[in-house]
């Protein structure tokens, strides 16, 4: 069931003011980008005429706006983004004269002087009739009066474009930009239960506005993936939170598409306040199947004198059928365990991709305290051609089952190396640990001549093992692999 509430965690800046905006509707997406649309009813005169839209977004992007209304042309259009602020104001009146206030500490007695701005450069210089005198900031009672405010400071983020209009009167203008400073991601809170084998997800969208401006009863919409930009440096691949047991899936969620991307609607009307952030429930599931592993990884040749934690691993699914039933956004998934007392306790977090629904997901939320895992390289030696050839019926072809044609050998040694993993389990129940040895690829044409326990083969660089562990107890694998280095 999905569910709609929304939450208010902070805005700063004072209440809501009139705004200038007319029909919003705001599209966001994941990678710091938005696209807004306003609808705006304006009077136009023939001919030539300036049009201000005041109340854009601070962080516009001028060259993507588009404005489109029957008959008008565009002649030209400017982004006025200086604002109005006392340090602005400053500096516009090098050159103008000011009035400064001074209030007397001791009597209350105000006096008046006028007095030319000469310069604005880390403080300000002015000059009262025949002295310059530097305005310091010590405490006493000055005040600055101008005497207008400069044409090209705006209160507020405007944009500004001329047209020329054919005939006289209202109609509706439709301006559309992409701004930056308005981003959503997902985050997930999720329930896991060891003892029943089960997990509740709660998804939240956190959705943040830096854009410097409100958008006042938007119709909200979020998009689910990652739209292609132009000179913008793709986000770093996190590769330390994978796990095995990840694989996409192949169902359809029941979502709104646009292209290759999933809708998220914002159900009824929203203000988007600058400085805010929002939350927004989209997911609310509950009873999934869920179980916990344990996870090894050594590198080629890898050892260790000191034991080292297996990776506790949570696995679930995304299907319909005995899982979230949900395509979900890419995001961070906090895992929480109920403890003897009853009470929720945070367990480990970890990161998930744009998952498809149907997809298999394996969680690492941690190292294992009790689990762990010794790799010991127990021998490595050289190997006459001879040898090399009397073990090539252990040769390893890839996942697809292609047979490559054996080459007569022109190298003369090679390497027959053996591995102890010696996993330890400190838990009064038995558990099993994956050990999985990467970089066989490295090593080239590896073969595996002798394993104490029967093991897989992941592809051309990995072979894994299930290990059961006795509570309490300890158990070794070994495994002697040949090598061309």
């Amino acid at each position: 069931m999905r569910r709609f509430v929304f939450i208010a965690l902070f805005a700063a800046g004072p209440a809501f003011g009139q705004s200038a905006q007319g029909d919003l509707s705001v599209t966001i997406y994941n990678d710091d980008l938005a696209l807004v649309q306003d609808v705006r009813q304006i009077a136009l005169p023939a001919g030539l005429s300036r049009q201000e839209f005041p109340d854009v977004s601070a962080s516009i992007r001028p060259e993507t706006v588009s404005l489109v209304g029957e008959g008008f042309e565009i002649a030209e259009q400017n982004f006025d983004f200086d604002l109005l602020s006392p340090t602005a104001l400053m500096q516009k009146a090098v050159g103008q004269t000011v009035t400064l206030l001074r209030t007397n500490p001791a009597t209350g007695a105000e006096s008046r002087e006028r007095a030319l701005v000469l310069a604005v450069n880390g403080g300000v210089v002015l000059k009262i009739g025949d002295r310059v005198e530097v305005l310091r900031d010590d405490g006493l009672p000055v005040r600055v009066v101008f005497d207008t405010i400069p044409p090209n400071l705006r209160a507020r983020p405007t944009l500004s474009v001329t047209v020329d209009s054919a005939r006289a009167g209202a109609r509706p203008l439709a301006l559309s930009y992409l701004t930056t400073g308005l981003s959503w991601k997902a985050d997930y809170v999720a329930m896991f239960d060891e003892a029943g084998g089960k997990i509740d997800v709660q998804g939240w969208i956190t959705l943040t506005n830096t854009s410097g401006t409100t958008f006042a009863n938007a119709d909200t919409l979020l998009v689910a993936g990652e739209v292609a930009q132009v000179q913008r440096s793709r986000r770093n691949r996190d590769d330390e939170y994978g796990a095995l047991g990840n694989e996409p899936g192949t169902q359809s969620a029941d979502r709104p598409r646009v292209g290759d991307f999933y809708l998220y609607p914002i159900r009824g009307r929203t203000t988007i306040a600058a400085a805010q952030t929002k939350q927004v429930s989209f997911l609310d599931a509950s009873g999934a199947p869920a179980t916990k592993a344990y996870q090894y990884r050594n590198p080629w040749l890898g050892k260790s004198s000191d034991p080292l934690s297996a990776a506790t691993v949570l696995n679930f699914s995304s299907a319909s059928d005995g899982g979230l039933g949900d395509a979900l956004p890419a995001g961070i998934v906090r895992v929480y365990m109920r403890d003897g007392r009853g009470k929720a306790q945070f367990v480990g977090e970890s990161r998930i991709a744009h998952t498809p629904m149907g997809s298999s997901i394996g969680l690492r939320t941690g190292n294992a305290f009790d689990v762990k895992v010794r790799p010991t390289l127990e021998k490595r030696e050289k190997i006459g051609s001879e040898e090399w050839e009397r073990s090539a019926r252990f040769r390893i072809t890839d996942p697809a089952g292609t047979v490559t044609t054996t080459t007569v050998e022109t190298q003369r040694e090679f390497w027959r190396t053996t591995m102890s993993y010696r996993v330890t389990n400190a838990r009064p129940q038995p558990v099993t640990v994956e050990v999985v040895q990467d970089g066989l690829g490295q090593a080239i044409d590896s073969r595996v001549t002798s394993e104490s326990l029967p093991g897989k083969q992941l592809g051309a660089d990995s072979r894994i093992w299930s290990v059961p562990v006795p509570a309490n107890g300890a158990t070794v694998l070994t495994v002697v692999y040949e090598t061309r280095y």
